[in-house]
């Protein structure tokens, strides 16, 4: 496999983040689903959020790389075979998934730094708070981040889908240039 796109597939580098961050994204998903119900005295209350927030801003910084990625090393171009609504659909999709993944992030750091505090990755390095003075900033980009996130969920679940029906139905190329074959 090559590492750069070509005109019929995508290259590693584009397939490697594309999976990552797609598993990356279902997990902190799950996770926050699951952290959201846990009571004060839960052993994972505080290592929970502290988890989300850290992969979070990682993923943050995937989605940095794969954006530039992208913008100097253009996917391949769609098949022949596409109709006109496919087309303008999957670019509609794949916009929607860039800018709610971005969206939903931010609302996260908005959420992490309305005390002031800046929030860290690992240990690894830290991100400094920047806005704080935003009215019930931590409440409004609570419901923000978590609606968003289900949004982006559904349109997730909707671009698998469009993937799986060009797979099994179309029988094309779509789900095979992005997995790698």
């Amino acid at each position: 496999m090559q590492f750069r796109n070509s005109e019929q597939r995508y290259g590693l580098v584009a397939v490697i983040m594309h999976w990552l961050v797609a598993i990356t994204v279902i997990g902190l998903f799950m996770l926050g689903v699951w952290m959201t119900s846990l009571t004060l005295y839960h052993p994972w209350y505080v290592r929970a959020p502290y988890l989300h927030k850290s992969i979070g801003l990682l993923l943050f910084v995937v989605m940095i790389l794969r954006l530039v990625w992208r913008l100097l090393n253009p996917p391949p171009a769609p098949l022949p075979t596409y109709t006109r609504f496919e087309r303008v659909t999957a670019a509609l999709v794949h916009g929607g998934l860039y800018l709610l993944l971005f969206a939903v992030m931010i609302a996260g750091y908005l959420i992490s730094t309305a005390d002031g505090h800046s929030v860290e990755s690992f240990g690894w390095f830290t991100l400094p708070a920047t806005i704080t003075s935003i009215p019930d900033q931590e409440d409004v980009a609570g419901e923000i981040h978590e609606v968003l996130a289900f949004i982006l969920i559904g349109l997730a679940v909707l671009h698998a889908a469009a993937a799986l029906k060009h797979h099994f139905i179309d029988r094309d190329n779509t789900l095979r240039r992005i997995v790698g074959r």
